[in-house]
């Protein structure tokens, strides 16, 4: 499969890296020479020059394209790219776009019109993120699979989790409802086994199925708290979106902005929000909006800024805090903080264009990457060697582990005397990289 990428920033970087990893045709094509010495090492190929080149799409083969997706910072020229690439032959185009207002249903067969099949919103991903996050304001990161039939959930577990100081076969062994597929301690993911230990501190990648969300809540020693007031610290884009997310919802919302244009901006466009003109970093007026607040989160276009400021609001009593982290390389130093959850658009942006890629393949096995991990789903094919052994004989590689599984459309969890069977809709939670090596397991 021929896939160009067009543009080298951090949103087309990342997916490059992503897709490298997999058995497929990439190319990616920037303008700035310096941006793609950084791709030298991954398996694929980079060109130098404009994407809307007629010349520079037809020497990189457009025309055999299954997928051209546009990335760059200009929405213009993403919009354009898409338009030539699909009129010289690429099947399917995907754009990154700034303008909210482009995904009224109005305005979609335009688009297709144009010669661009989806238009990508990164700061819309980022508030469905934040909306999640204070649904489920116990977890770092929350996941849902096969319509909810399997839950993963990321939880930063304090000394007050009866898991810490257990090993894995003990959690495991007396726990039918809860599944441990990996840590990251230390800014690194780890795939326990029986004997490894738990400790405090370590973020916790969970699976589970919805019956058994009390009992995980109180096993990780969280409590979830309904969250009824919120303080938003930037009127942003993702602020705005964020704020029609939960403009249905009992959720109070109030947005603090320093800039007096805004402010009039915001009130025009979020009625139903109380709008303050102010910094969020003065200890004076944070210590007056944060009263009785359950949620803060941090969206200014700075990220050092919202990192503080979540730090600041912890010290007045806010239970649950986000912070928009707009520089990927910062991420994982930001989860070691106490800080709650991290939200950066264009990791989310790249994972939901390769969720898309996946879905449209019928390969047998698909793959949804995380920041660091990746969760694969596999289908056991009839007549696999895999059908004949418990699946603690089966000899699984230290770099994943088998999460759960879907069986007649109802979830549940995979324990060493599970048995697999045809048809079973295998979660796999792998090492970052390590999906051909889950690929080559299951093609026994």
């Amino acid at each position: 499969m021929r896939i160009i990428i067009a543009g080298a920033g951090e949103v087309g970087t990342h997916l490059a890296k992503m897709l490298s990893d997999e058995d497929r045709d990439i190319v990616v094509i920037d303008s700035d020479e310096r941006k793609l010495f950084a791709l030298d090492s991954y398996n694929l190929q980079t060109s130098q020059g404009e994407c809307i080149s007629f010349k520079m799409l037809q020497n990189n083969g457009v025309e055999h394209c299954e997928l051209f997706i546009a990335v760059t910072p200009f929405e213009t020229k993403n919009l354009l790219a898409c338009s030539i690439a699909k009129s010289m032959g690429a099947q399917k185009t995907v754009a990154r776009i700034d303008n909210y207002e482009f995904l009224r249903p109005e305005y979609a067969d335009f688009f297709k019109n144009m010669g661009v099949d989806t238009l990508i919103y990164p700061e819309l991903f980022a508030a469905e993120e934040i909306a999640t996050a204070l649904k489920h304001n116990w977890v770092r990161n929350w996941f849902e699979l096969f319509d909810g039939e399997l839950i993963v959930a990321a939880v930063k577990l304090r000394a007050s989790s009866p898991m810490v100081g257990k090993q894995l076969r003990e959690i495991g062994g007396s726990n039918t409802f809860i599944h441990l597929n990996a840590i990251r301690r230390n800014g690194e993911i780890l795939i326990p086994r029986g004997v490894d230990r738990v400790m405090e501190n370590d973020v916790a990648y969970i699976t589970t199925t919805r019956d058994f969300l009390p009992q995980v809540v109180e096993i990780c020693g969280k409590k979830k708290v309904q969250v009824k007031k919120m303080l938003i610290m930037g009127g942003s884009p993702i602020a705005v979106q964020v704020a029609k997310e939960l403009e249905k919802s009992d959720v109070k919302i109030k947005i603090i902005e320093p800039d007096v244009d805004r402010c009039t901006y915001l009130v025009d466009v979020l009625p139903h929000c109380k709008i303050v003109h102010g910094d969020a970093t003065d200890s004076d007026i944070m210590e007056e909006e944060a009263v009785g607040v359950d949620a803060f989160a941090a969206l200014s276009d700075r990220s050092e800024t919202n990192i503080l400021s979540c730090l600041m609001s912890k010290e007045y009593g806010v239970l649950k805090t986000i912070a928009e982290v707009e520089n990927i390389q910062f991420v994982h130093e930001a989860e070691r903080l106490n800080i709650g959850s991290i939200i950066n658009k264009k990791l989310l942006a790249s994972s939901r264009i390769f969720q898309m890629l996946l879905d449209s393949e019928q390969d047998n096995a698909r793959c949804l990457a995380l920041a660091d991990a990746e969760v694969a789903e596999v289908v056991i094919k009839e007549g696999s060697p895999l059908c004949s052994k418990d699946v603690k004989d089966l000899k699984i590689p230290d770099a994943f582990t088998l999460a759960g599984l879907v069986r007649n459309g109802k979830g549940m969890l995979v324990k060493g005397d599970t048995r697999l069977q045809a048809g079973d809709h295998v979660v796999v939670f792998c090492m970052h990289g390590s999906f051909h090596k889950v690929e080559k397991f299951f093609k026994k």
